[in-house]
């Protein structure tokens, strides 16, 4: 049973949690707002109040207590130059929690994590950071537009050939295929002689096997008829 606990423990370890809760406070710090989850959020922020609440009294003690936490030595001199002097009139509430709805993919319940009394300075910066964007792009199409013209001057313009020059070529064209194929016609005439040659050697070959055969048989029969004779 969690009777009576506050604390959210966000599914980390210990050690893990004071990282997470540091590592939103520090961003918060620097930015003045950031956009996080519903529970990350709600848990940092009583977690960043309190640092603001130490950094109202401005004495060695304070900035050694939040250098604890934050272990950032330029974190502590903008907490207690630029944010606390802010919440001097302030007795709580310096964070806002604005929620977004959910995030698309898990479903968790997103939100905006910011500091009371520092949004003109975040739509300022978000302005800034729209024209950086702008003056990068329109400089990157001036640069291409620059190769672009260098390319152009560089290569000469091709001038267009006359009628009578492409009809040459043309002409050569086909007089330079008709030639290959003449070529590769001849290559296979050659190819094909060698074989008509060795088909001539077999049927001379078979020839004349078959006269030595017909000259055996007959003195053969000779032989047979001198000896019948010799028994008559």
């Amino acid at each position: 049973m969690r009777h009576r606990k506050k604390i959210n423990k966000l599914g980390r370890t210990a050690s893990h949690r004071k990282a997470t809760l540091k590592h939103i406070a520090t961003s918060l710090i620097l930015h003045h707002q950031i956009r996080t989850t519903l529970a990350k959020a709600k848990a940092a922020r009583s977690y960043v109040e309190k640092l603001i609440t130490i950094s109202k009294k401005d004495s060695v003690h304070a900035r050694r207590q939040i250098f604890k936490f934050l272990q950032n030595r330029t974190l502590v001199k903008r907490l207690f130059d630029e944010v606390a002097p802010t919440f001097t009139d302030r007795k709580g509430g310096y964070t806002r929690v604005i929620k977004l709805g959910q995030r698309q993919g898990d479903g968790a319940e997103m939100a905006i994590l910011q500091l009371v009394g520092f949004e003109q300075l975040v739509i300022d910066e978000q302005e800034t950071k729209k024209k950086k964007r702008k003056e990068r792009a329109e400089k990157k199409k001036k640069e291409e537009a620059a190769a672009e013209q260098e390319v152009e001057a560089v290569e000469p313009e091709k001038e267009e050939e006359p009628i009578e020059e492409k009809e040459e070529k043309k002409v050569k064209k086909t007089v330079s295929r008709k030639a290959k194929t003449k070529k590769t016609e001849k290559s296979e005439e050659k190819k094909e002689e060698p074989k008509a040659k060795k088909a001539k050697k077999t049927a001379k070959s078979e020839e004349v096997e078959k006269k030595d055969t017909k000259m055996e048989e007959v003195k053969k029969e000779e032989i047979t008829e001198q000896e019948d004779e010799k028994k008559e």
